[in-house]
């Protein structure tokens, strides 16, 4: 089976730095509103080939820019809503999601027939967390095709209670409301600059982390060509690394849109927020909170969330 053009391997964990560009520059090109084709008969033009030395074609870049693992994603395959992997990107989630939606992108060979519109999860990626086990909820519908926050029995590797679900719009609007109210609070700018510089410091600690676990697996496969180590051995390490790996470049990702939400020169912050894009809306949750714990309900149906979910703020001053 072909690599994916962008990556070094199988696995999605190294990425081609010359392809990566040309995969950027590509998507560049259809977001200022070339065609498929047009894009395609450039990448040819500017002899890039695909990874079995095939010219590119409206349908071969198609399949490439439909693939959401460029931007390190994946489909459940139960809901078929997006997630994030952790895994390295050629392009952003938003990008990605652009590229899927957008009306007049012409040439995609993407078919939207059977599938619901993805929804974006404001607290996915590792902010809204199980009540009951502690474990990462994720996004994704339920059998009557509602958006919603679940804690899985199985999710990348590590096993939840299953035991908590809460519908999506019921627990944004909760976490919106208590972040609008923050953001009507004096001293609310002080209060975010100070959980950005906390959140940098966590990115810095994330980066050199992945160095040393990259420098890590680099290290281990010298012994096991030496025959050193067994190839069990090797395997069983190698894949914890490229788990630790993956949790901790979704960590740097989340945490680095946190660092990068545009606030300067905003005055009104709870009037930035009714319009800020969804990215920038997530971002400052970030910013604002350290986790949302979502508990079981108390019965079967009941939709009062108050007593369900617990905010824990990082500022100080926070309520």
């Amino acid at each position: 089976m072909p690599r994916l053009y962008g990556f070094d391997n199988q696995a999605l964990t190294r990425v081609r730095a010359q392809e990566r560009h040309v995969v950027r520059e590509a998507v560049g090109r259809i977001r200022a509103g070339q065609s498929q084709a047009e894009v395609a008969a450039w990448m040819t033009a500017e002899g890039h080939r695909g990874t079995m030395g095939g010219e590119w074609t409206t349908m071969t870049l198609g399949r490439l820019l439909d693939n959401p693992a460029i931007a390190g994603m994946e489909r459940d395959p139960a809901t078929g809503e997006l997630r994030e992997t952790g895994r390295e990107a050629l392009i952003t989630p938003e990008e990605f999601r652009w590229l899927q939606q957008r009306p007049g992108r012409r040439g995609s060979v993407r078919s939207p027939e059977g599938r619901e519109p993805d929804h974006d999860y404001l607290l996915a990626g590792g902010l809204a967390v199980c009540g009951e086990c502690g474990q990462r909820m994720a996004g994704g519908r339920t059998s009557a095709k509602t958006p919603s926050y679940r804690c899985q029995t199985s999710f990348e590797g590590r096993g939840g209670c299953g035991k908590v679900r809460i519908t999506a719009s019921l627990l944004e609007e909760h976490v919106a409301e208590h972040v609008l109210g923050e953001l009507l609070r004096p001293g609310a700018h002080a209060a975010l600059e100070v959980a950005r510089t906390g959140i940098e410091a966590g990115a810095d600690q994330l980066r050199a982390q992945i160095a040393d676990l990259e420098g890590s697996r680099g290290e281990l496969a010298e012994p096991y060509a030496q025959g050193q180590v067994s190839r069990d051995a090797f395997v069983a390490a190698d894949r914890r690394i490229s788990e630790m790996l993956k949790q901790a470049r979704s960590r740097l990702r989340y945490l680095e849109q946190a660092v990068e939400v545009p606030l300067g020169g905003v005055e009104d912050l709870a009037r930035w927020w009714q319009h800020a894009p969804f990215r920038s809306r997530r971002a400052l949750v970030v910013l604002l909170l350290d986790k949302v714990e979502v508990h079981p309900a108390r019965a079967r149906g009941v939709r009062d969330v108050d007593d369900r979910v617990t905010l824990t703020w990082r500022t100080a001053t926070a309520a």
